[in-house]
């Protein structure tokens, strides 16, 4: 099941990366929160150094682009051994699809993945309503 959720979220960003296009701009009124869930495998070339400027890029996000409502973070600990190489776990959370249709192609977010691109092998990306 994690692998399934790890290729679907690979497939996500991918396209979303290669892209650029904004998702319709319809809001969800229940005050449910949208998740985009990243999900990154380094390369193997990619120093320390260079995965932690990465990090800082993703995390500098939320204060340049207001609709961000909600942003965490972490790396993988899972004694499973079912990542796939994938070390980072990234969650941004939206109101609307209509931000997430503004964090797409915002030139923050741009600039981030321009950061990112030298040091990716793999991304998964999945975007969900969260229920409670």
């Amino acid at each position: 099941m994690r692998q399934i959720l790890v290729l679907m979220l690979a497939l996500a960003l991918y396209t979303q990366c290669a892209q650029n296009t904004p998702a319709p701009s319809t809001s969800d009124a229940s005050g449910k929160l949208l998740r985009h869930a990243v999900l990154f495998k380094f390369k193997d070339s990619s120093a320390v150094a260079d995965i932690k400027t990465v990090e800082k890029a993703f995390q500098a996000l939320p204060a340049q682009i207001k609709e961000i409502k909600a942003f965490e973070w972490g790396t993988n600990n899972s004694p499973e051994n079912l990542n796939q190489g994938f070390t980072h776990c990234f969650f941004v959370s939206f109101a609307s699809e209509a931000d997430r249709a503004v964090y797409l192609p915002h030139p923050a977010h741009l600039a981030f993945v321009e950061v990112l691109k030298p040091h990716l092998d793999k991304v998964l990306v999945l975007d969900y309503w969260a229920e409670k």
